[in-house]
């Protein structure tokens, strides 16, 4: 496409959006692309996925190296050893695509697996499921994709070659970590505690070994990582650390190309990551029931939390108990956002003064993630209007927090997000079965096009963000930078704690507020400062400016960076 002028009237919506936005705990600036956008989670990351769109590249060729940059310059959050779940909005049919690409459990005897400490479920081999981000890069391209394969593959081979920076919140992240670093991994350590300490801010920190890996999946395709050298590692490793996986888990792994699930929202069309995640199905139920409802105020007000927390408590169990890896799985959620159910969790919502029954509760899944926000989300916007929507991760940060030795790469622990105490759960274990994740890559349509796409790292806190972010701009009408950028909450019920249900929030959330809530019933928290982003993650978001062009918002809780040309 030929170089143009920045639409004016696409500049002068960034300058009144900005000037309009009302003061928020945390300040989010939109940036402007008349042609492209890309909001990462690294600005090496960003740049590289410009840099594509900039050479010619559509916007799956600038996921594809957008996705492997965060992998160098993320180590903790996600990677090639680790999972994924990308959306694909196709401008020339009008269609949306969704890539499950979410990691498998290998060839495991499950009986044997659950004589083994608890342990072994999110630490070290026995905790690594077959790793799906690089068949979805790969099927992506071989589908959509319009610039070579190695091309795309390139920036992130150059990242890690030369290094990446490290950032003060990337730092942060390394050093909350450092126990599982030192842990007893020898190439972990060595990787990522240069000299036997934690990487300086301002510093570069490379990875040859994990240069050499992408070398070879540049050259062979996915191949490159799911067979010959680089699986024989991760094999061998996985084997001699009492892990699970098989050259065979490995070959045979496939990513799928499936239907997004979808929601129809106050004029809006949504779309999401289907099943195994649940994170999609947890926050579109809610807002379907709260679809009629009118939000007196902002919506952070305690009767405004009350009333979603309200419906939360019974849409959360009804979402644990049908949405996993299975094959009834979409037809549960579109039977739990039918019309007569959701006519009736509104009646029940209206009437409930009670917190749901304990035994609707008792799925262990999920529990180690919902600790950290680990994970990263992009997206990407071309100049023909193609975008991508993902979020990949490792599970918790750092995974497992091994390194298969002269591979560079840092293994998942998504074992970790079965359920192992009850054969009856949809989640439960199985041999070659996806564990369920919370990852909710979304996108907004207005009449059939692209409004806004979003998605957030952040584990059981992911849908409840992108709840509120949402009901903010869509039922709200509210700017999304301050959607994004006001005061994050999350709603809990500790099954460790027998069922304590509470209200977590960031410490900017007023002291008044705090109060009324306690008096409506909820155990507040007030976990972290405004800003900090280690429990809430970081919303990374992409709108079509009404002049033409994007608009990118990266939330400044994590290491975000938006870039646009």
């Amino acid at each position: 496409m030929p170089a143009r002028r920045p639409p004016v009237l696409g500049l002068l919506f960034v300058l009144l959006w900005c000037s309009a936005s009302s003061a928020v705990p945390v300040p989010v600036e939109p940036v402007f692309g008349a042609h492209g956008m890309v909001v990462a989670g690294h600005p090496q990351a960003a740049q590289a996925g410009l840099d594509t769109l900039r050479a010619g590249g559509n916007a799956i060729d600038a996921a594809v190296a957008v996705s492997l940059a965060l992998g160098v310059a993320e180590p903790y959050g996600s990677g090639l050893g680790g999972k994924l779940m990308l959306l694909y909005f196709e401008a020339a049919t009008g269609r949306t695509h969704a890539v499950d690409a979410m990691d498998a459990a290998g060839s495991l005897d499950v009986a044997a697996y659950l004589r083994r400490p608890d342990e072994d479920r999110s630490y070290g081999y026995g905790s690594v499921c077959v790793p799906g981000l690089a068949a979805g890069l790969w099927a992506a391209h071989e589908k959509w994709g319009k610039l070579p394969w190695a091309d795309d593959v390139a920036p992130a081979i150059r990242l890690a070659r030369e290094g990446f920076a490290i950032l003060p919140k990337s730092r942060d992240f390394f050093a909350e970590q450092e126990k599982k670093l030192r842990r007893g991994d020898a190439e972990i350590a060595r990787l990522y505690l240069p000299d036997g300490r934690l990487p300086a801010v301002g510093t570069h920190l490379a990875n040859p070994d994990l240069a050499r890996t992408l070398e070879l999946l540049a050259r062979h395709g996915r191949d490159g990582f799911y067979r010959g050298p680089v699986a024989e590692s991760l094999v061998a490793a996985a084997q001699q650390g009492g892990g699970t996986l098989t050259l065979e888990d490995l070959a045979h792994y496939e990513a799928r190309l499936v239907e997004p699930i979808g929601l129809d929202f106050r004029g809006y069309h949504l779309l999401a990551g289907p099943p195994p995640t649940s994170g999609a199905p947890l926050f579109l139920t809610i807002m379907k029931v709260l679809e009629d409802e009118t939000f007196a105020g902002p919506l952070r007000t305690p009767v405004n939390l009350d009333k979603v927390g309200r419906v939360w408590r019974e849409v959360q169990p009804l979402v644990q108990a049908g949405i996993a890896d299975a094959p009834q799985a979409v037809f549960n959620y579109e039977k739990l956002v039918a019309p007569d159910s959701i006519l009736a969790l509104r009646a029940k919502v209206r009437l409930a003064d009670t917190p749901v029954p304990r035994a609707a509760w008792l799925d262990d899944s999920g529990a180690s993630a919902a600790l950290a926000a680990a994970t990263t989300h992009f997206a990407v916007a071309d100049a023909a209007g193609n975008i991508v929507c993902a979020t990949q991760s490792l599970s918790l940060h750092f995974g497992a927090g091994v390194v298969p030795p002269g591979t560079g790469v840092v293994l998942n622990d998504s074992m970790s997000n079965f359920a192992f105490n009850d054969p009856g759960s949809i989640n439960y274990v199985a041999p070659g079965k996806r564990p369920r994740s919370t990852i909710a890559p979304t996108l907004v349509l207005r009449a059939g096009r692209p409004v806004l796409v979003i998605g957030i790292p952040g584990a059981s806190r992911i849908p409840t963000a992108l709840l509120q972010a949402l009901l903010d701009r869509l039922a709200l009408d509210r700017p999304l930078a301050e959607a994004i950028g006001d005061t994050r909450v999350h709603f809990d019920r500790n099954w460790r704690k027998g069922d304590e249900e509470s209200l977590e929030a960031e410490r900017s959330l007023p002291a008044a507020d705090a109060a009324e809530l306690r008096r409506l019933g909820w155990k507040v928290e007030l976990s972290e400062a405004a800003g900090t982003g280690r429990t809430f993650g970081g919303i990374n978001a992409i709108e079509v400016a009404p002049g033409g062009g994007y608009l990118g918002y990266a939330d400044p809780r994590r290491t975000n960076a938006a870039a646009g040309y």
